[in-house]
């Protein structure tokens, strides 16, 4: 008898710990957008790039150009062309269920709620995004930078 008085704080703590471990559709998203390696932006641009810096000095901040041409005047032109598309996708369920089973009740009776409960969850999140990043570099005849300009679009 005093095991039947249990039963519902049983019932009641089995549930709850079906939450512990379970984590929501935001959480999941967080946990795949971690710390990034560097990468370039357009506030890189701006606060690093300047007029009249050598061409080493911009390759050791934005790295490798992807294209290296020269404009009409013969003057040297780097293209950094970036484009990054990010897809992320996070699943989380989960369950519970309890059935006590006492001597001298029938299973018919825990059937019909004295002693048996489910509980079934699931969170889901899934998200593409686009970016893309172009930066236009233009060199003097002394492989100074004479103008540059960026365009960035996210979609």
């Amino acid at each position: 008898m005093k095991f039947l008085k249990m039963a519902p704080i049983l019932f009641v703590l089995a549930m709850l710990s079906s939450f512990i471990g379970c984590m929501s559709a935001n959480q999941h998203y967080q946990q795949t957008h971690g710390p990034k390696e560097k990468e370039m932006t357009v506030g890189m641009v701006q606060k690093e790039i300047r007029k009249g810096m050598s061409a080493a000095d911009v390759a050791t901040v934005l790295g490798s150009p992807n294209i290296v041409t020269n404009d009409s005047d013969n003057r040297e032109v780097w293209i950094y062309d970036k484009i990054s598309t990010d897809v992320s996708y996070s699943k989380d369920s989960s369950g519970a269920g309890l059935k006590l089973l006492i001597a001298g009740v029938s299973d018919s009776l825990l059937g019909a709620g004295l002693g048996a409960g489910n509980y079934n969850r699931s969170a889901g999140a899934q998200s593409k995004t686009q970016r893309t990043l172009t930066v236009v570099i233009k060199y003097d005849e002394q492989k100074r930078v004479r103008d540059f300009f960026y365009h960035t679009s996210r979609f």
